[in-house]
């Protein structure tokens, strides 16, 4: 393709990708108007780049930085996708079946959102919030949240090298560690102090809920008058499970709303319906910077909803919207968030999370270093609830 070619195509491409973005997406016509502004600004940047740049300037990069750099301005899991991650994303391939066990998204290098538990980045000491700046010594700063997922991924008992910042840090601290495929169980339960039940939920896919129902309505079998829900560490999986699973605790009102773009803005309210709120236990949530997604919705649906539940811990991650892809013309695409969820009172939720009731202080240890003993989050709790548990260090 010849440098002309390349350029006419460049420039026929981007108003596509802008007016999608900013015009036909927004269905605003003040946004278009802003849009062909900066498109006139963009063809002469293109234009100088051209004409003037030391180099003979591939194109064809130049375009793949100017879209992804289009995305970059929005949340963190909207993307640019090249025709090879369209043909991917569309063929319904199955992931590679094995992973370090963390839920990842872009903001500036990959960071990690949550950590699964008993996975092997849990083992390595990984926590909500580090920063992966390199996979196999590839940076990961022009990568998409997306790319990373696929870096992270591969066959079972394969390895995988991890540049990692923490905090303040600013020398890396790298670790190597083995993918395994994680088949560890979503749901878990035991008692801790007299009368008080512990429910962990690592994940929420297709059953979350129902497998949740079983496990509360065992809990009171066992003795439970209060139960302490634990969704730290908790991402992924199916929006609706995590709706579903706020259902079983609350009994009326709001619990949410989703807001969606289609031309229009168009806001719907997630009302508690006859039959929901069948499980009455007393309950208090355990929350950290890694619930996200269908458990920031769980979250959000029992403590600014229903009211059905204070929380403790601290504020969730905020990543609690919708993608799709739409297709450009030359076969490549873009992976962008349609639809967002809100508190009940319509204050947002992505990007701002959930202000957990009790706020708890964890102190953060550098990377490398050994956890210290305990959990101040399960302990505050149980010191809410007025119960001690003699189990509550090793939790």
């Amino acid at each position: 393709m010849s440098t002309r070619t390349r350029l006419a195509f460049l420039l026929l491409t981007l108003p596509v990708v802008a007016f999608t973005l900013v015009g036909g997406y927004l269905g605003q016509a003040v946004a278009r108007e802003d849009t062909y502004r900066h498109l006139r600004i963009f063809e002469d940047v293109v234009s100088l780049i051209t004409e003037n740049y030391v180099e003979d300037a591939d194109l064809e990069e130049v375009m793949t930085g100017a879209l992804r750099g289009l995305t970059s301005g929005l949340d963190s899991d909207s993307t640019y996708l090249s025709p090879e991650q369209v043909a991917r994303l569309e063929s319904g391939a199955p992931a590679a079946g094995a992973g370090v066990g963390v839920e990842t998204t872009s903001r500036y290098y990959t960071q990690i959102v949550a950590v699964r538990d008993r996975s092997p980045a849990a083992r390595a000491g990984l926590q909500p919030g580090d920063y992966i700046r390199a996979i196999d010594d590839e940076p990961t700063r022009r990568l998409s949240s997306l790319e990373s997922a696929e870096r992270l991924r591969g066959a079972a008992g394969s390895t995988v090298r991890l540049s990692l910042l923490r905090g303040n840090t600013s020398e890396p601290y790298d670790v190597e560690l083995v993918r395994e495929a994680l088949h560890g169980p979503n749901v878990t339960t035991r008692m801790l102090a007299d009368g008080v039940g512990y429910l962990r939920v690592a994940a929420f896919p297709a059953g979350a809920s129902a497998e949740i129902e079983r496990a509360t309505r065992q809990l009171a079998a066992d003795g439970a008058t209060q139960l302490l829900v634990d969704v730290r560490n908790c991402a992924g999986g199916v929006f609706d499970e995590g709706i579903a699973a706020a259902r079983l605790f609350v009994a009326t009102g709001t619990l949410l709303r989703r807001e969606e773009t289609g031309g229009d803005r168009q806001e719907t309210r997630i009302e508690a319906t006859a039959g929901d709120g069948a499980i009455d236990t007393p309950l208090v949530l355990l929350t950290n910077f890694g619930t996200a997604d269908a458990a920031e919705l769980f979250a959000a649906g029992l403590t600014t909803g229903g009211g059905r539940a204070e929380s403790v811990g601290q504020r969730t991650a905020g990543r609690v919207s919708v993608q799709k892809l739409v297709r450009l013309p030359d076969g490549s695409g873009l992976w962008l968030s349609w639809a967002r969820y809100r508190h009940a009172s319509g204050d947002p939720l992505h990007r701002r999370g959930v202000e957990p009731t009790i706020a708890v202080n964890v102190p953060r240890v550098e990377l490398g270093e050994p956890a210290p003993a305990g959990d101040p989050i399960l302990e505050r709790a149980l010191e809410h609830l007025g119960a001690a548990s003699p189990q509550a260090a090793g939790a």
